[in-house]
């Protein structure tokens, strides 16, 4: 029985690391492609804001 919480307990500390990397990845590529995505964001909702008007 404690062999089966160990392997539960062990899984869940390898999948908590796994978030971590993942998320510190997607972090640095915000970081990386910030003005990329800013422009991108400011491009889709000024042409969502004029065509909006346009209603």
């Amino acid at each position: 029985m404690n062999a089966i919480r160990n392997f539960f307990i062990r899984e869940d500390a390898v999948s908590t690391v796994e978030i971590i990397l993942i998320l510190v990845v997607l972090i640095a590529l915000v970081v990386l492609f910030k003005d990329q995505i800013t422009a991108l964001t400011e491009s889709i909702l000024s042409k969502a804001t004029s065509q909006g008007s346009g209603i």
